[in-house]
């Protein structure tokens, strides 16, 4: 998603200006061309040097320095968003009022890209009207502010005003300034993660599935601009993007609820869960006891819910499914896509290193109903997710 990105990254005085060295290291990590402008104050609390090191640019502090001057109107023109951060009470103020007497401030003010602002200070000095009054200003001039996060002060108070993390800062990037338009107005409808079946109020039957995969597919379809639903199965990981609307389900019977339901509104549905195949025929109200040498449970087949939306199916609609596969695969593969009349099904195999349940990265192959293939190698499920979701575009195209 930032890939060639120009981000102008201007760092005010604050102490949290340490989190600028990760935040400029996770940037350049996803491919991201940082340019850094740093004020007068900043330099007491994070080193330029290490910020030029990790950003690969000279960090500029001065309109000019050795009898060269730092166009700030150039760089201003060259960057597709500057980034602000941390900024603080007093940079906000001087924003908000149109005063340029640092670097940072006539960048911002020569700047014709989109501008995110994080600030930083302590409880008081961020919920004081002033600084309230020039955080609105900004925001109706079509500033981005971003919501300070709650915790632990460098006054020693709790409460709100800390800087953003880098992550957070790196997910407003791409939410809020680069989020693409190649399903807008799709609805689009993902299932991820295992169900739990429940034997008695302690245990239950269940798989390996992380849903990572579904995740990574919701946040790759809501970046490129869709509606996204997703049906969310027990799981420890969580969606990053507060504009995915997550639903979240423990049964196999819950998720077959809510995917019938949700499935006729929506324009794609992908069903990447891993749903149980059966549950127990009948469930303990009271916990088990350890007590015989074996145990046996009857166990009834769960409804198919891949089936029965592609019974439901209309022509207009997309539906793609999942293959985890320990033996022939794309045999077993193709023959699902046939029998639940899907229109793609995405076949992954335990054989393969580096994919399967729990892991970061996948290698999977995308099937179509009319034979033709797409092989992704191993990768991070981040970047599988998103060459899945930009050939379904060009596909349907």
């Amino acid at each position: 998603m930032l890939q060639g990105k120009r981000i102008i990254l201007g760092i005010t005085g604050s102490i949290a200006a340490y989190k600028c060295i990760i935040l400029v290291r996770l940037l350049t990590k996803q491919g991201a061309e940082v340019r850094v402008v740093m004020s007068k104050a900043a330099q007491d609390f994070v080193s330029p040097l290490v910020l030029s090191t990790f950003s690969g640019h000279p960090v500029w502090m001065e309109f000019h320095e050795n009898n060269v001057w730092n166009n700030h109107v150039e760089l201003g023109l060259w960057g597709d968003v500057m980034l602000i951060a941390p900024a603080t009470c007093h940079t906000l103020g001087k924003m908000a009022n149109g005063l340029c007497d640092n670097l940072v401030l006539a960048t911002f003010l020569s700047a014709r890209c989109p501008v995110v602002v994080a600030p930083a200070m302590d409880e008081d000095m961020f919920l004081h009207p002033a600084t309230q009054a020039s955080m609105a200003t900004l925001r109706s001039r079509g500033t981005i502010v971003l919501d300070v996060n709650t915790g632990s002060l460098a006054s020693g108070l709790h409460g709100p005003g800390r800087l953003a993390e880098p992550e957070e800062m790196i997910q407003a990037l791409c939410s809020q300034v680069f989020r693409k338009q190649d399903f807008a107005g799709k609805k689009v409808l993902i299932s991820a993660g295992p169900t739990q079946e429940a034997i008695d109020p302690v245990r239950f039957i269940s798989n390996h599935s992380s849903g990572k995969m579904g995740i990574a597919i919701a946040e790759a379809m809501y970046l490129l601009g869709a509606d996204v639903t997703l049906v969310a199965g027990p799981m420890h990981v969580t969606v990053q993007y507060a504009g995915i609307r997550v639903i979240p389900v423990r049964t196999a019977a819950e998720m077959e609820t809510v995917c019938l339901s949700e499935f006729p509104s929506a324009d794609i549905g992908i069903m990447a869960a891993a749903v149980a195949d059966y549950r127990p025929v009948q469930i303990a109200d009271e916990k088990i006891k350890k007590q015989a040498e074996s145990w046996s449970i009857s166990l009834a087949k769960t409804s198919d819910i891949l089936a029965q939306m592609g019974e439901m199916k209309h022509p207009d609609q997309v539906l793609v499914g999942f293959a985890l596969e320990t033996e022939n695969e794309e045999v077993n593969a193709q023959a699902k896509l046939i029998r639940k009349k899907l229109d793609y099904i995405v076949l992954n195999s335990l054989r393969d290193p580096g994919a399967g349940f729990g892991t970061d990265t996948n290698q999977v192959t995308i099937m179509r109903a009319d034979g033709a293939q797409l092989k992704l190698p191993l990768a991070s499920k981040n970047d599988i997710a998103l060459k899945l979701c930009q050939s379904l575009k060009v596909w349907q195209s």
